[in-house]
């Protein structure tokens, strides 16, 4: 096992299971994500006897970081796994802080057809420290510390559940990396059941539901997801989590043009969701050469826009990143491995 694989309370397991004291979870804890280290000869306050057992035991090995694509504020990295298979995360600088979207898995099954991930099916599912690496790798070819994390790379994280909810663990732990948990978002297509699992995990994560259409009709056709969670379904459970957390929830909502950005859908989408704690995040979508939506105009997106605004539905526009480089998520990957 590769030993940024364990959380904080798996570690302390582990030492007390092989006769030692528990302390030396936290200690540990600090070498791996404060000090950095890269071998356990670098640990100096364990005993010798115990880094021996460690060092039989745990994998301390990275990802290998493949290329770095870098534009105006934003940089797109490929990362290849031990398999030779290859994920994608994105570093993007906000006035608030450096924010890192992560992949889950190789790949994707949830197939939303405007989705470059989805094209490519599901290989597996992302190891805890596959995740945790990615930011860390990032970190250290930024030399600037990550203060938000997003997860809404490459996979449905929900598809992955308990690695996700291991890797918000550890790096949420104040001697892990100590992201705090209001900085930290995951992003699902609508698992209604995880959805539902999600609402009584302890930290104050935020949730992001990619919704992308305002009626089962539109959603059908362009997100698979929904014919197994329909909108009254998804709606339904995103109240039950409301009541138990309080905590406002995204709307994602990718603006193609022709398919979902028209005035009706508008106003069906103040419809769906204005009664809920929550505010629409709209984005201009970014074309790849395999897919054949496009993205909406300006002038739709604003007066989409002004009929949410209109109907006091809290709203936003995502800021554009990364015009001269492979921003569609999934794109690098398929570059790379379509060649």
């Amino acid at each position: 096992m590769n030993i940024y694989s364990l959380t904080r309370d798996e570690m302390e397991e582990y030492f007390i299971s092989h006769g030692s004291k528990k302390f030396h979870a936290d200690q540990l804890f600090s070498w791996l994500y404060e000090k950095r280290i890269s071998s356990v000869s670098e640990i100096t306050d364990i005993k010798k006897d115990m880094l021996e057992q460690l060092e039989r035991a745990f994998s301390f090995s990275k990802l290998k970081l493949v290329t770095v694509e870098r534009d105006v504020d934003v940089c797109k990295y490929l990362f290849e796994l031990y398999d030779g298979e290859h994920i994608e995360a994105v570093l993007m600088r906000h006035d608030y802080g450096n924010s890192v979207c992560v992949s889950s898995q190789v790949g994707c099954n949830m197939g939303c057809k405007f989705c470059e991930s989805g094209r490519r099916k599901r290989v597996r599912n992302l190891e805890v420290y596959e995740m945790v690496i990615q930011l860390l790798m990032i970190e250290e070819d930024l030399g600037e510390r990550i203060s938000h994390v997003v997860v809404m790379g490459i996979g449905e994280p929900f598809d992955n559940y308990d690695n996700l909810l291991k890797f918000l663990l550890i790096i949420n732990h104040p001697k892990g990396l100590a992201i705090g948990a209001r900085h930290i978002t995951v992003s699902t297509c609508g698992i209604v059941p995880k959805i539902l699992e999600f609402s009584e995990f302890p930290l104050q994560i935020n949730l992001a539901i990619s919704l992308h259409a305002p009626n089962d009709t539109l959603r059908d056709k362009i997100m698979p997801i929904n014919k197994a969670y329909p909108l009254k379904e998804l709606i339904s459970a995103l109240e039950v989590y409301l009541s138990r957390t309080n905590r406002r929830i995204t709307f994602e909502y990718i603006m193609l043009s022709g398919v979902n950005d028209s005035v009706e859908c508008a106003k069906e989408l103040v419809e769906l969701v204005g009664h809920l704690n929550c505010y629409v995040n709209l984005i201009p979508y970014n074309e790849t050469n395999n897919l054949e939506f496009k993205r909406s105009s300006t002038v739709q997106i604003m007066k989409f826009y002004d009929i949410l605004k209109k109907n006091r539905l809290g709203v936003t526009i995502r800021r554009e990143f990364g015009s001269k480089i492979s921003a569609a998520c999934g794109q690098l990957r398929s570059k790379k491995e379509e060649l």
